[in-house]
């Protein structure tokens, strides 16, 4: 008998690791099948026992991703129980994954989850869940929750996709401008939850 080929040992977990090498190493652009089967030493066609195409290539390592993500964050803020300092801690934690994975960074950014998917429906849930009760939220409705959701999600992907670009290049230092945005992004909350809770007592 023969030795058994190298594709055949191969799970779904191996694929996506070698992926994630991939993306750390050349950043976003890497993540295709050619390339993810140069770097397991194996034929193209072998990865499509695992993931199903480019598509579910990219949907199996988006998935990984997020979840390492917000696993960083929520231990970032374990313990931690005033609101102002956990969301700044959380917010730094979410700045640190971008600067030490900007590759990751931007495919988990630039992926559309879909509420209607299964398994992205877990990931947004989970996301959700996180955001309000690092700011405790509780009591708000779905519609006000998701519009400070998007207006965070927006200023922080926002800063620090510039950051990743070298846009910030005025001499104030961008560690303090992140902290005054999040400081603004608090009190627009604050200011959301406080009409929210008003409108419902009319």
């Amino acid at each position: 008998m023969g030795r058994p080929k190298k594709e055949d040992s191969l799970a779904q977990q191996d694929v996506i690791n070698a992926a994630l090498v991939c993306i750390d190493k050349e950043g976003e652009a890497a993540l295709g099948v050619n390339r993810v089967a140069r770097e397991l030493g194996i034929k193209p066609p072998a990865i499509y026992k695992h993931v199903n195409g480019k598509a579910g290539l990219r949907k199996a390592v988006v998935l990984n991703i997020w979840n390492d993500y917000l696993q960083c964050c929520q231990g970032a803020v374990e313990g931690i129980a005033d609101t102002a300092a956990l969301f700044h801690t959380g917010a730094q934690a979410a700045r640190s994954y971008a600067q030490n994975y900007p590759g990751r960074y931007a495919v988990m950014m630039q992926y559309q989850m879909r509420p209607t998917d299964s398994e992205e429906a877990v990931i947004i849930q989970r996301s959700l869940r996180f955001f309000q009760q690092a700011l405790q939220l509780d009591g708000l409705s779905e519609a006000v929750l998701i519009d400070c959701m998007r207006m965070v999600n927006a200023s922080i992907y926002g800063f620090l996709n510039r950051e990743q670009m070298e846009l910030m290049t005025l001499s104030r230092s961008s560690d303090a401008s992140y902290e005054v945005m999040l400081d603004a992004l608090l009190v627009a909350i604050a200011h959301i939850k406080k009409t929210a809770e008003e409108n419902s007592t009319l």
